[in-house]
C-alpha cells in the first residue's frame, strides 16, 4: 500500500510539472504573437479578420486579411504599385469588411500644345487633368482631340491628346485641402503604444481665376470665386499615456490631477516637481529662497492661486500649471528645458540658463 502511494505521488508531481510547462510555454507564444516597436514597446495590433476585393486591370479577387490600412492589404497581397498608379481609396485609409480596392495603372501618354510635345506617364482618363499633370495651362473653353498614336517606336502605342486654346481668359483650378492631424491621449493605454482611429483625407478646393494678359502671355491671376467641394477628414492618432506611479509618488500624483495636470502630461510633470522639490510643500533653498513644490521665486507668487499658497500643495501646483504653459508652452517643454545646459529655447526665445529652469 504504502509503494502504491508513493507512486501516486511520483505521478501528482510529474502532473505538475507538465502543467507549469504547458502553462510557461503559452506565456511564451502569446508573447511572441504581440508586436513590438525598436525601443520595445508593443504596437496596437488589429485581430479583425476582413473581406476585402482588389479591382486591378479589369480582374478582381477577394482576400481575407487583417491588414489595417489600404497599404498593408496591397503589402501582405504582393500587389506593387508605381508611382504614377492611382489607389482608390488612398493608401492610408482604413480598411473594414467587405471592403473594395481599386487600382488603376498609369500608361504612357503624349500631350501637345502648339509646337510643344511632352511625354508622361498617368493613370487618369481625363484630358484636362492629363494635360495638367504633364504641366500645361489649361483655360476654361480649351478643347482637347484625342488621337492614337501608331508610332510604337516614339511612344510605344500611345493616346494622343492635343490642346486646342479657343481665347479663355479664367481658369478653373483644383487645389487640395490638406487634412489635419488630431491626437488623442487615452490613459488607459500604455505609454508609448499608438494607433490610427481615423485615417487622413485631403479635401477639394475648386477656384476660378480671372488671368490677365499682356501680349498673349499670362502676367496676373485675380481670384473670381472658391467653392470647397470635399471637406478634409482629420486623422485621429491615439496615443497611450498612462504612466507607472511608484507608490510612494501616488499622493504627489493625486495632488497633480486636482490641481488640473492632464494624464498625458503626469510622468513629465511629477519627474520636474520631484527634481525641484521632491514634491515637499514647504521646501525652501537656502540660498535663493526658492519655495514650496514648484520652488517659486519669490514665493509670494503663488498667492495670485490661493491665500493657502504656503501650505496647500494643489494651489502651488496650479500656479505651476499656469507658469509651465506661458513660458514653456505645456509640461514637456518645461522638463526638456530642465534638462538643458547651456543656452536652450524656450517660448520666449532663447535664454542662456543661470542654474534654475526658472
Amino acid at each position: 500500500m504504502m509503494k502504491l502511494q508513493f507512486r501516486l505521488r511520483d505521478f501528482g508531481y510529474a502532473a505538475l510539472f507538465v502543467l507549469v510547462g504547458v502553462f510557461l510555454s503559452f506565456q511564451f507564444f502569446a508573447k511572441q504573437g504581440q508586436a513590438y516597436a525598436e525601443d520595445g514597446t508593443p504596437i496596437h495590433v488589429s485581430t479583425e479578420i476582413f473581406f476585402v476585393t482588389i479591382h486591378d486591370q479589369g480582374s478582381s479577387r477577394t482576400i481575407k486579411t487583417s491588414a489595417v490600412t489600404v497599404a498593408e492589404v496591397l503589402e501582405k497581397s504582393g500587389i506593387e504599385l508605381a508611382e504614377t498608379d492611382i489607389v482608390e481609396p488612398s493608401l492610408n485609409a482604413i480598411v473594414d469588411n467587405d471592403y473594395h480596392i481599386n487600382i488603376y495603372r498609369a500608361r504612357p501618354a503624349i500631350v501637345i500644345d502648339g509646337l510643344e510635345k511632352r511625354y508622361l506617364m498617368t493613370a487618369s482618363y481625363d484630358p484636362k487633368q492629363i494635360a495638367i499633370e504633364a504641366g500645361f495651362t489649361v483655360y476654361d473653353g480649351d478643347t482637347f482631340t484625342t488621337e492614337f498614336n501608331a508610332n510604337f517606336l516614339e511612344a510605344g502605342a500611345v493616346s494622343t491628346y492635343r490642346i486646342e486654346h479657343n481665347g479663355g481668359s479664367t481658369i478653373t483650378v483644383e487645389e487640395p485641402l490638406p487634412y489635419l492631424t488630431e491626437t488623442r491621449y487615452d490613459s488607459n493605454l500604455a505609454k508609448g503604444e499608438s494607433y490610427v482611429e481615423q485615417a487622413g483625407e485631403d479635401g477639394r478646393r475648386v477656384s476660378v481665376y480671372q488671368v490677365n494678359f499682356e501680349n498673349n502671355v499670362e502676367v496676373s491671376r485675380e481670384l473670381i470665386s472658391e467653392e470647397v467641394q470635399l471637406e478634409p477628414i482629420t486623422e485621429i492618432i491615439v496615443v497611450g499615456s498612462k504612466v507607472s506611479i511608484a507608490p510612494e509618488q501616488e499622493q504627489c500624483a493625486a495632488w497633480a490631477r486636482e490641481a488640473g495636470v492632464a494624464e498625458q502630461d503626469l510622468g513629465a510633470a511629477l519627474e520636474l516637481i520631484y527634481h525641484e522639490s521632491g514634491c515637499r510643500v514647504d521646501a525652501t533653498n537656502a540660498s535663493s529662497g526658492a519655495y514650496g513644490i514648484p520652488q517659486s521665486l519669490p514665493g509670494d507668487k503663488m498667492a495670485a492661486f490661493g491665500d493657502d499658497w504656503q501650505t496647500n500643495p494643489v494651489t502651488q501646483i496650479r500656479w505651476m500649471i499656469d507658469y509651465v504653459d506661458r513660458r514653456y508652452g505645456g509640461w514637456q517643454g518645461a522638463l526638456d528645458y530642465w534638462w538643458c545646459t547651456g543656452t536652450c529655447t524656450s517660448r520666449l526665445g532663447t535664454i542662456t540658463k543661470n542654474g534654475y529652469w526658472y
